[in-house]
């Protein structure tokens, strides 16, 4: 069994053959598709961050809408560039959101990636201290942020403050039992997921990934999970850690489907450098009819060793066509490969 959800980059542009022309576009259709995926069965509906872009960006206003409408649905990101954030301030918001939702919260953080402009996140007023990289800047963010989230008082308060205080030490408000044990951290390299297993924190392995070993991706990414795993064994937390992969997947059942996706059929993983010094290994998709996808899919490595499965999903084709691409999946690839 395995929980699917959708992975939307939120795209939008005012092209003629966009169905999200504008940000608003975007924003409502997004809810109104993980509304149409609650129905369908989905698990999660979950939204990529990237900032100075036409694509999804401030997370929290459009979990918490998402939350509100729904009642069953994980809600979720992957992933929020942990560069840019305040951790004081994230903490209040996706309290709050967290608290909307019932704490369906699954919010995925990271290093983030090579952005659109350079160094965006000094614009936000973030700079790494002497001797960090910008990387190191983002793990001490998320160190910040995990600690605060256990809802733990640490600010001296006033002694004649506006309104009465509780005894004792002031935390950061509103506070969410249990959503310290649903941050994923989106690891790109085996050393990370590591990391990340140590603190605490679920695993998400995307659909690109350092190339350590020039195996295919499947492959990197299975030694990925079974280091996580072993890490989070080695650090002897008690509860059992989820692992989520991405994939980009479509059952071809339609004209239309094969008009978009057919030339997907014959994909490769490929290899890039994602900046000037860290060569990355892309992912494939996977387009055909159901019982190709099955076998296809029944030898990726990485897709079977997760417990989540992230769809992406071409969200500027609209909410109806998204919806037909989820329940296509589930409707003739996840049963027969045991997910349902």
């Amino acid at each position: 069994m395995k929980k699917i959800g959708f992975l939307s980059f939120g795209h939008w542009s005012p092209g003629p053959h966009s169905e999200t022309r504008s940000a608003a576009d975007f924003l409502r259709q997004s809810i109104d598709l993980a509304v149409a995926a609650e129905e369908l069965g989905v698990d999660g509906a979950y939204f990529r961050v990237h900032h100075f872009a036409r694509q999804a960006a401030s997370p929290f206003p459009l979990l918490a809408a998402i939350g509100a409408r729904t009642s069953k649905i994980e809600i979720g990101t992957g992933v929020i560039d942990m560069r840019y954030e305040n951790p004081l301030y994230m903490v209040e918001d996706s309290g709050a959101a967290d608290l909307i939702s019932g704490g369906r919260l699954q919010l995925g953080i990271s290093r983030g990636s090579p952005e659109q402009v350079i160094d965006g996140w000094r614009y936000f007023g973030y700079s790494p201290a002497e001797g960090e990289t910008d990387a190191d800047m983002a793990r001490r963010h998320t160190e910040v942020y995990l600690k605060l989230l256990e809802g733990e008082g640490f600010a001296q308060p006033n002694p004649r403050p506006m309104f009465a205080n509780p005894p004792g030490l002031l935390r950061l408000e509103p506070h969410s039992p249990g959503l310290r044990e649903r941050i994923w951290w989106g690891s790109g390299s085996n050393a990370t997921s590591v990391w990340a297993a140590k603190l605490g924190m679920n695993l998400q392995s995307s659909t690109l990934k350092d190339d350590e070993t020039g195996e295919p991706l499947h492959v990197q990414q299975r030694k990925q999970i079974e280091a996580y795993r072993e890490a989070w064994k080695e650090a002897g937390h008690t509860r059992e850690p989820r692992v989520s992969v991405s994939r980009s997947i479509f059952a071809l059942t339609t004209d239309l489907d094969r008009a978009y996706f057919g030339r997907d059929r014959h994909s490769r993983d490929q290899v890039g450098m994602i900046d000037e010094n860290t060569r990355a290994i892309f992912g494939r998709s996977y387009a055909a009819e159901p019982d190709e996808l099955v076998r296809e899919l029944r030898e990726d490595e990485a897709v079977e060793a997760a417990d989540t499965l992230l769809l992406t999903i071409p969200n500027q084709l609209g909410v109806d066509y998204n919806a037909h691409v989820l329940e296509n999946i589930l409707k003739h690839v996840a049963p027969e490969l045991g997910w349902r």
